[in-house]
């Protein structure tokens, strides 16, 4: 058996075992750096005995790495972004349809006022309140503004 037979089928077993450990993706990042490790390093290596706990050991030393260098970059605790909900683009047609007819009936209502309670309502919009509308209507009796109030939103 040669040297690269011998490399394939540890190949299989250094995989699995660092599936076992962390995500797909990882370990097989992780296999392919032992496995180019064990073939530059450690070209001497020749005997299955040997190599496969050399190559143990260094996935060992890999995934130690790689959980350190994950806990340096906050990446350990971090949300997956395919589980955060998407952002909302914007309300549902229906709702924006309720929207626009609660607003042209509100128009249409205050359409349909006289000018005092029009005013009043504008001054209450702007966050004045009872007693600056009573300065801005000219009115000595804040009782008067508050009947005026009363009736308007009838």
């Amino acid at each position: 058996m040669t040297r690269d037979d011998i490399l394939t089928s540890l190949r299989e077993r250094i995989l699995s075992f660092a599936t076992s450990r962390v995500s797909k993706e990882l370990a097989e990042d992780l296999t392919q750096e032992v496995l180019v490790l064990l073939h530059d390093k450690y070209a001497r290596v020749t005997e299955l005995t040997e190599l496969v706990p050399l190559a143990f050991q260094v996935l060992r030393f890999k995934l130690l790495d790689a959980h350190r260098k994950s806990l340096r970059r906050g990446e350990y605790h971090q949300e997956s972004v395919d589980e955060l909900p998407l952002a909302n683009p914007g309300d549902d047609p229906v709702t924006i349809l309720d929207q626009k007819q609660r607003v042209d009936r509100l128009l249409a209502a205050v359409a349909q006022l006289g000018d005092r309670c029009r005013d009043l309502f504008k001054w209450k919009l702007e966050g004045n309140s009872f007693p600056e509308i009573q300065k801005l209507m000219g009115q000595t009796s804040i009782n008067t503004i508050y009947t005026w109030d009363l009736r308007c939103r009838k």
